[in-house]
């Protein structure tokens, strides 16, 4: 049996094979083996305020107090978070924070840890 790569993207390992296309069932991409290379140009390079790469998985510190829209709670400066994922958009990173629950964040307000 030929080994299956992991995601181009999200990095799943979840990946199968439908005829000559790779699927990934967690972020819904697919891509041919034949272009991988031209698949991992694609991909949005994020980096934090200071310049450090960073992929999903990484654990950043807010740098800067953040307010929440609609809310009276601030994300404090410090605030630690944990298993962050990468995203497109305006908003490029999606976390979970303690204490206040799912959030989308900039990258320019954060560092990697």
């Amino acid at each position: 049996m030929s080994q299956i790569p992991n995601c181009p993207k999200c990095n799943s390992a979840f990946v199968y094979s439908d005829g000559e296309l790779m699927i990934c069932p967690e972020c819904a991409y697919e891509w041919s083996l034949s272009n991988i290379d031209d698949n991992l140009d694609e991909r949005k390079i994020i980096k934090d305020s200071v310049g450090n790469l960073l992929s999903s998985g990484d654990t950043i510190t807010v740098i800067k107090d953040l307010k929440i829209k609609g809310s009276s709670l601030v994300v404090k400066v410090g605030t630690k978070v944990k298993n962050i994922r990468l995203v497109d958009g305006d908003h490029d990173i999606d976390c979970k924070i303690d204490g206040i629950g799912p959030m989308k964040l900039k990258s320019e307000f954060v560092k990697k840890v």
